[in-house]
């Protein structure tokens, strides 16, 4: 039996790049928001709006997610060791479940301050809230805007990359509540569209979780088809079958496979295991991990089998 790993270094070379990338964009949006949650959480109090108040509570949210995604990338960066042969690269599976969490109870508060709301309205200050607002969606929007095109290639980049958009929409959201306020004394459409905005984050987090509750339990990462990858390697020439196929991700960008496959002739080894590595890469994997066998034996009955 042989064991052949393939390991692609041009693929952490770009990731390495990308993450250097966004960890700046990460500390701008940590400094930048925590002095907003610190104006906008004082403004939101002295105008007795609760708009900007739960948009304040969900900015301070962001700005732990925003940390913790940032210490994801560093764990993801660091050099495997004795103890942790893999590094520590599944710490951002876990961080981006964390953040999803944290999206959901933000949007719990929301919900329930906003319900309070209703039944307590207090006089507000449209103007005020309207520009205190505007400010969460410059610094916000431009956050998210930074963010965007890493957030498609990382589950954790992604987080902060809603969390982001999110804000700029609950941001959005209190400045129109302001400028009705201002014309209607309308103090209800306040706690109206905080929990149309809830609604929307809700949303936009829910794949995210299930993603995340998926990836952090060993499951087959989003976008990898399995059947098919499983029917492209039995079709490869002098395979007669194949067993043990696991597919995992072993941080948020990277996936791994191991597969048993049994094939005619051990002459034939470095020719099949080359076009595995390439269905494997087409697939999305970087990491495979290829057994050979030439005499079936005995097996549990895994997928694959």
């Amino acid at each position: 039996m042989e064991h052949e790993h393939n390991h692609t270094h041009d693929h952490h070379g770009h990731h390495h790049h990308t993450f250097t990338r966004v960890s700046k964009v990460l500390i701008w949006g940590i400094v930048l928001n925590l002095l907003y949650v610190l104006i906008e959480g004082g403004v939101g109090v002295y105008a007795h709006s609760m708009g900007l108040v739960s948009d304040a509570g969900h900015n301070l949210s962001d700005v732990f997610s925003l940390l913790l995604t940032l210490v994801g990338i560093k764990l993801a960066l660091a050099h495997a060791n004795k103890r942790f042969t893999y590094g520590y690269q599944k710490a951002t599976i876990l961080i981006s479940l964390l953040n999803a969490i944290i999206l959901l109870v933000a949007v719990g508060v929301i919900i329930v301050e906003s319900i309070r709301k209703f039944t307590h309205p207090e006089p507000i200050d449209g103007d005020i809230v309207s520009w205190t607002a505007g400010i969460g969606i410059v610094i916000n929007g431009v956050t998210a805007w930074l963010l965007m095109k890493d957030q498609k290639e990382d589950l954790n980049v992604r987080g902060a990359f809603l969390h982001m958009a999110a804000d700029t929409l609950v941001s959005v959201g209190v400045v129109i509540a302001g400028i009705i306020i201002t014309f209607t004394d309308w103090v209800l459409i306040d706690p109206i569209i905080s929990l149309l905005i809830a609604i929307l984050i809700l949303v936009s987090t829910w794949n995210m979780l299930k993603e995340t509750l998926r990836l952090s339990i060993d499951g087959v990462p989003e976008g990898i088809d399995i059947d098919n990858l499983k029917s492209e390697i039995e079709n490869i020439p002098h395979v007669r079958s194949i067993h043990h196929l696991h597919v995992w991700a072993l941080s948020t960008t990277i996936n791994a496979m191991t597969i048993h496959v049994l094939i005619d002739s051990r002459d034939n080894e470095d020719e099949v295991k080359q076009l595995i590595k390439t269905c494997a890469k087409e697939s999305g994997i970087t990491h495979p991990t290829i057994e050979f066998e030439t005499t079936p034996c005995g097996w549990e009955n895994t997928y694959g089998k």
